[in-house]
């Protein structure tokens, strides 16, 4: 059985799939998808903690799936910007694990990662996928991974 692990960029499949879509990411359509073409060995999901309790729900139910959720702080700067974004940590824990299994699977648009999915394919021999959605997800990394998997109306909630 394939072992496929998980790795959801959580701040930019929400803000993706509500700008694109006005509609918040269906993660337990997504996790039933993978979960049919092997054995999940291991998931993260990377947020950020503003601390309020929708989001806290939001995260148990990551949880209840089977996702270990990792939390950074929100920094808001002085100058009225924020930061909170997981893209070393991310890309630390695919490193870690890419060995380990077949399937790396990222879900997110961000192109940063592009490097990093050719990266993991080259020196691991794994197949690479991207969720994320189409009109907002950076060439590079739809380039880069084994399969793109578009994020459309059938992976929303209603």
């Amino acid at each position: 059985m394939k072992k496929i692990a998980i790795f959801a960029d959580v701040q930019n499949i929400y803000y993706t799939t509500r700008q694109a879509y006005q509609k918040q990411f269906n993660y337990r359509k997504v996790w039933q998808h993978i979960a049919a073409q092997g054995e999940i060995v291991c998931a993260y999901a990377y947020a950020i903690d503003r601390g309020d309790n929708q989001q806290k729900k939001f995260q148990e139910m990551l949880k209840h799936l089977g996702f270990e959720v990792k939390l950074k702080p929100f920094i808001q700067r002085s100058d009225g910007s924020a930061k909170g974004d997981w893209d070393v940590g991310i890309t630390i824990d695919v490193m870690e694990v890419a060995e380990q299994v077949d399937t790396v699977i990222l879900l997110t648009g961000d192109g940063d990662f592009a490097m990093l999915l050719n990266k993991v394919k080259e020196r691991f021999n794994v197949t690479t996928e991207a969720y994320g959605v189409p009109k907002l997800t950076a060439k590079a990394l739809i380039d880069s991974c084994t399969q793109f998997n578009a994020i459309d109306k059938d992976l929303l909630l209603p």
